[in-house]
C-alpha cells in the first residue's frame, strides 16, 4: 500500500480519519484560546505555556494507571466517550468566573482521560490498515494534524480576536461532539484487542515489560525527549510575539505537514531508518537562531524548516510497531503518546520557567541546544536496536 487512494479505500479508515481530525482541530482551536485567556489574566509566560500544554503532565499518571484500557475496551465506544469528555471539558473551561485553579484542575483531568486516546486510535489504525500501510496511515494522520493546526491556530487566533477566548472554547467543544458522532455512526463495533479487565496492575505490568526491552526503550526515549524540548520552544510563541503567535504556530504546523508528506509518501522505505537522527537534529538546530531575536520573516522560515524534523516520529513509530507484538500494540502506542505528551508538558514548563529569567527568544535557544545534545547522546542506542519483535508475556 503506497498510495493515498488505497488508504482511503480501506474500509473504516475515512471515519477514523475524520474523527481524529475533528478532535485534533478542537484541541488546537481550544489550546490557543486557553493560552490567550490565561496570559490576559495573569501576564505570566509560565502559566500561559502550562495552560496550553500542562495537561500533558497528567499523561504520566494515565500511562501508569489507565493504559491497559487501550487494548481492553471496544475501540468505537472508547473513541466516542473520549471525544464527549473532551468536549465537556472545553465547555467547562469557557464558564465565566472559573477560578484559575479550577481551570488547571480541568486541564489535568482532560489530560488524564486523554492518556488512553492515543493507544485507542492508533491501535485501531493498526487493525484497519495492513501492516505495510501503517506508516502511510500514520503520516496521513500526522498530515491531518498539521493541517488542523494550520487551520486551527489560524482560525483560533481569528476567532479569539473577533469574538473572545471563551466563545472559541465553546466552538472547540462543538468540534469534539462532531468527532464523537462520526465515530459512533462511521465505525463498526469491534471487540477489544486483548482479554481481561483494564486495571492499574495490568497497565503497570505491561509497561514494565515494554520498557524493559532495550530496543523498545531506546525508540520510546527518542520519541519523547527531543520532541518535548522543542514543544517547549513553541510554548513560548505567545510571549515571544503576542500578536503573531497564531501565525507562528500555523507555520510550525505547515512544516510538520511537509515533513510527513516527504517521509510518509516520498522517501523510499530503505532510506527511512537512516533519517531518525538527521530529522531530530533538524527539529532543533533552527531554533538556535532565536537567541538573536530574528525578525518575523527569519523566525517564520526557521520554524517552518525545524518543524519538518517532527517527521522523525514516523521513522521511530515504524520501529516501535515492528518491535511490539499485536496484543499489546495499543498499549505500546499509548505509552508512546502519553510519554510524548508528558514530555511536551515538561518542555513547556521548563521553557516557561527559563523565560521568567531571560527573554523568550533566549529561552527557546536554550531548549533547542538541550534537544540537540539529547539527540546526539541517543543515537548510538538507536543504531544498536535490532528489528525483531520482543514479546510481552501474557498475564
Amino acid at each position: 500500500m503506497r498510495s493515498y487512494q488505497d488508504l482511503f479505500r480501506t474500509p473504516e479508515f475515512t471515519p477514523l480519519f475524520v474523527t481524529v481530525s475533528l478532535t485534533g482541530a478542537a484541541q488546537t482551536v481550544g489550546g490557543i484560546a486557553l493560552g490567550v485567556l490565561v496570559y490576559e489574566r495573569t501576564g505570566s509566560p509560565l502559566l500561559s505555556a502550562l495552560s496550553m500544554f500542562g495537561g500533558s503532565f497528567a499523561q504520566v499518571v494515565g500511562a501508569a494507571a489507565l493504559l491497559s484500557a487501550a487494548d481492553r475496551l471496544r475501540p468505537r465506544a472508547a473513541l466516542v466517550a473520549l471525544a464527549l469528555v473532551l468536549g465537556c471539558g472545553s465547555a467547562l473551561l469557557a464558564v465565566p468566573g472559573m477560578p484559575l485553579w479550577g481551570s488547571f484542575a480541568v486541564i489535568l483531568l482532560l489530560g488524564l482521560v486523554g492518556s488512553v486516546g492515543g493507544g485507542v486510535k492508533y491501535g485501531l489504525l493498526a487493525e484497519i490498515v495492513p501492516k505495510e500501510g501503517y506508516v502511510l496511515g500514520r503520516s496521513v494522520f500526522n498530515m491531518s494534524g498539521g493541517l488542523m493546526q494550520i487551520c486551527g491556530f489560524g482560525m483560533g487566533g481569528l476567532l479569539v480576536a473577533a469574538t473572545s477566548p471563551r466563545s472559541t472554547l465553546l466552538i472547540a467543544a462543538g468540534l469534539d461532539v462532531a468527532g464523537a458522532l462520526v465515530a459512533r455512526y462511521g465505525l463498526s463495533r469491534r471487540p477489544a484487542r486483548a482479554t481481561g479487565r483494564p486495571s492499574v496492575r495490568e497497565t503497570w505490568r505491561v509497561n514494565k515489560l515494554l520498557f524493559a526491552s532495550a530496543p523498545r526503550r531506546a525508540v520510546l526515549l527518542a520519541l519523547w525527549l527531543p520532541n518535548g524540548l522543542i514543544v517547549g520552544c513553541e510554548a513560548l510563541f505567545v510571549p515571544y510575539a503576542p500578536e503573531r503567535a497564531g501565525l507562528l504556530l500555523a507555520v510550525a504546523a505547515f512544516g510538520m505537514f511537509a515533513g510527513d508528506v516527504l517521509v510518509g509518501r516520498v522517501v523510499p522505505v530503505v532510506w527511512r531508518a537512516r533519517l531518525a537522527t538527521p530529522l531530530r537534529l533538524l527539529l532543533a538546530v533552527p531554533y538556535l537562531l532565536f537567541a538573536l531575536r530574528p525578525g518575523l520573516p527569519v523566525a517564520l522560515a526557521a520554524i517552518a524548516v525545524a518543524s519538518v524534523g517532527y517527521a522523525a516520529s514516523l521513522v521511530l513509530m515504524e520501529q516501535l510497531v515492528e518491535l511490539t507484538p499485536g496484543d499489546v500494540q495499543g498499549q505500546a502506542l499509548g505509552l508512546h503518546t502519553s510519554g510524548m505528551l508528558t514530555m511536551q508538558g515538561v518542555g513547556a514548563a521548563l521553557a516557561g520557567g527559563v523565560a521568567q529569567y531571560m527573554s523568550a527568544g533566549s529561552a527557546m535557544a536554550v531548549m533547542a541546544g538541550a534537544s540537540v545534545l539529547v539527540s546526539v547522546v541517543q543515537t548510538p542506542g538507536l543504531r544498536r536496536a535490532p528489528g525483531a519483535v520482543v514479546n510481552v508475556p501474557a498475564s
